[in-house]
């Protein structure tokens, strides 16, 4: 193998295992779980994001999964809302028309596609759930994936609570 290519993969293997560490380490710390009755959460996601540089710089279109996980054992929650904002801070459009149950330790999805340009590469969902008991905070969170010819990006951002 030669030198530049064992050092690449080094650096490649150091790079990984720092970010495998690092992931675990965010994720094992937690302590007790936060209960809540309800919330509205700000979820930031990217229709775009701009590769290149200088004058080559281009929009690379992406896909968003957001996941509406109800992380209590016993007890269901309610989606109220699931909006989704531009860059500009402006409505583009309501997922529901309808509040939404989540059973126990259930699911939902909501879908935005890589052709859907509309939000741009500020856009965000509000989502505001509630319950009648206190309940365990659910995960709320979004996968963000785009493919053009050889090159993926992928990533996820999590949901932050902006109001109770």
């Amino acid at each position: 193998m030669k030198k530049g290519a064992l050092l690449l993969t080094i650096s490649l293997y150091v790079f990984v295992s720092v970010l495998t560490f690092s992931f675990f380490v965010q994720n094992a710390v937690g302590g007790e779980p936060v209960l809540s009755k309800g919330q509205t959460v700000y979820v930031p996601i990217y229709s775009h994001i701009i590769v290149g540089e200088g004058k080559r710089k281009i929009p690379f279109d992406l896909s968003t999964n957001l996941s509406i996980r109800n992380t209590d054992p016993k007890n269901p929650i309610t989606i109220a809302r699931v909006e989704y904002y531009d860059s500009h801070g402006d409505h583009v459009k309501d997922f529901i028309t309808e509040s939404l149950l989540i059973k126990p330790m259930g699911s939902k999805y909501f879908f935005i596609s890589q052709s859907d340009t509309s939000g741009g590469w500020g856009a965000n969902y509000i989502i505001k759930w509630e319950s009648e008991k206190e309940v365990n905070e659910p995960i709320i969170e979004s996968i963000t994936f785009g493919a053009r010819g050889a090159h993926s990006i992928s990533f996820v951002s999590r949901g932050k609570a902006i109001k109770e």
